[in-house]
């Protein structure tokens, strides 16, 4: 099993960054693909970007890229994600998963931590 905890959220205003830090435990996350999902309210769940076990490939949604960094650091056992340009339909709670790369689905979830950006 993972146990995921996500960290960094908070109120920001438009064009400001944040960081969002996903911190594992239970099992090391070098044998996982990672991603980062988001929320908002009266919506579903989107798929915001991802990146392999190795950190060498990633993947971004069209709505993110190009502001959004996704980056990873086994030895701490840590996904980040740098937000910068941030907009305020980036409001949401954004969610951090782990799949096993057998598997399709993400199997281990966060709890979730909340991004408003203010107008």
């Amino acid at each position: 099993q993972v146990q995921l905890v996500e960290s960094g959220g908070g109120l920001v205003q438009a064009g400001g960054s944040l960081r969002l830090s996903c911190a594992a435990s239970g099992r090391t996350l070098s044998g996982y693909d990672m991603a980062w999902f988001r929320q908002a309210p009266g919506k579903e769940r989107e798929f915001v970007t991802a990146i392999s076990r190795s950190g060498g490939t990633t993947g971004y949604a069209d709505s993110v890229k190009g502001r959004f960094t996704i980056s990873r650091d086994n030895a701490k056992n840590t996904v980040y994600l740098r937000m910068n340009s941030l907009k305020p339909e980036d409001t949401a709670v954004y969610y951090c998963a782990a799949r096993d790369p057998s598997y399709t689905d993400y199997s281990y979830w966060g709890q979730g931590t909340q991004v408003t950006v203010s107008s």
